[in-house]
């Protein structure tokens, strides 16, 4: 399920702006919150556009402690 990044980032910001997601996040809690998103793209799209990822990657989110993230 090939979604682009800046639509995630939009239901992420969206579900906090709701209140049905509380910063900061687990890949598991953007999952309850948003399940159109699978969960598996939850645990690596987190890590995979965190501050300093390893890539390179877009930037959306400060990694609080491992496996918790907020918006950047």
């Amino acid at each position: 399920m090939g979604h682009k990044p800046s639509r995630i980032v939009e239901w992420i910001k969206s579900a906090i702006s709701k209140g049905k997601l509380k910063e900061p996040f687990t890949p598991k809690d953007v999952y309850n919150a948003i399940p159109k998103i699978p969960l598996m793209t939850c645990h690596t799209f987190l890590p995979k556009h965190r501050e300093g990822n390893p890539f390179g990657n877009m930037v959306y989110f400060v990694r609080v402690k491992t496996g918790t993230y907020k918006l950047k």
